[in-house]
């Protein structure tokens, strides 16, 4: 990657395609599950070399407890046991980890595992890690919603008081900056009720690898694509004054000749 590269300060991810992953491979689908988790090691590793400083996970949305029970628990358990892994190397490593979503409806052990991930990770001075656990966008945003609407019953805020800053600071990801780059991998083209607020002005990339193949050149690869598109946050693009008007007659010189 040229040292030049322009590098997103947060990625935002959807891991797709573990399923598919395994179903190709005559595996049960809790094995592209288990090929998926590990396949978040390596990024995380790379996204933190190439100087990313936030790295944003789609895990387990809202809509995902509409799958077989058995998937789920298996999701859990996975869950539960590659934190405990992990752990020690994402305190070692300057990870610190954090968690977005609702709580409510996650099972005690996930629960007693990020907390405690969370709290080994907390003084982390590198890349932060977030898992979207229980996570919906369009419920994130009615909860802000209500919170904001409590406080004016409260009277501590005005309804003219309510700005874009505000909603922003009541989302589960107050702390973070919003995303430069979003990467959708195993080829579906949506964003599935993920971080809609935050994705406003963010890249966004889509990628027919499937995610448990998705790997560190993928990434960069990503990345360097970011490098090459110009955001312009609803402006017009900064560009030499020659080339602004493609019809204006040529610069003549003192002399009389083009120039």
């Amino acid at each position: 990657m040229s040292a030049s590269s322009e590098i997103p300060r947060h990625i935002a991810i959807i891991m797709d395609g573990n399923g598919r992953w395994a179903e190709s491979r005559g595996f049960p689908r809790v094995a592209g599950h288990r090929a998926g988790a590990l396949a978040i090691r390596p990024v995380l590793e790379h996204a933190s070399k190439l100087g990313v400083e936030f790295l944003t996970l789609y895990s387990f949305s809202s809509e995902n407890w509409s799958r077989p029970t058995d998937e789920i628990d298996a999701l859990m358990e996975l869950c539960c046991e590659r934190l405990s892994k992990e752990r020690k190397s994402l305190v070692e490593m300057g990870v610190r980890l954090r968690r977005i979503g609702r709580r409510d409806g996650l099972p005690a052990g996930v629960l007693r595992e990020l907390d405690e991930t969370e709290l080994a990770t907390a003084n982390g001075k590198g890349i932060t890690l977030s898992l979207a656990l229980n996570y919906g966008s369009r419920g994130e945003i009615t909860d802000a919603v209500r919170s904001i609407a409590e406080r004016a019953v409260r009277q501590e805020i005005v309804p003219s008081e309510i700005s874009e800053e505000l909603i922003s600071r009541s989302l589960y990801t107050s702390d973070l900056p919003d995303p430069d780059l979003l990467i959708r991998t195993a080829g579906q083209m949506r964003l599935s009720n993920y971080l809609l607020w935050q994705l406003s002005y963010a890249e966004i990339l889509f990628l027919q690898t499937l995610w448990p193949d998705f790997s560190p050149t993928e990434l960069e690869g990503a990345v360097e694509e970011f490098g090459r598109r110009r955001r312009t946050y609803g402006g017009i693009p900064t560009v030499p004054a020659i080339l602004q008007n493609p019809f204006s007659p040529p610069c003549v010189s003192s002399e009389g000749k083009n120039v």
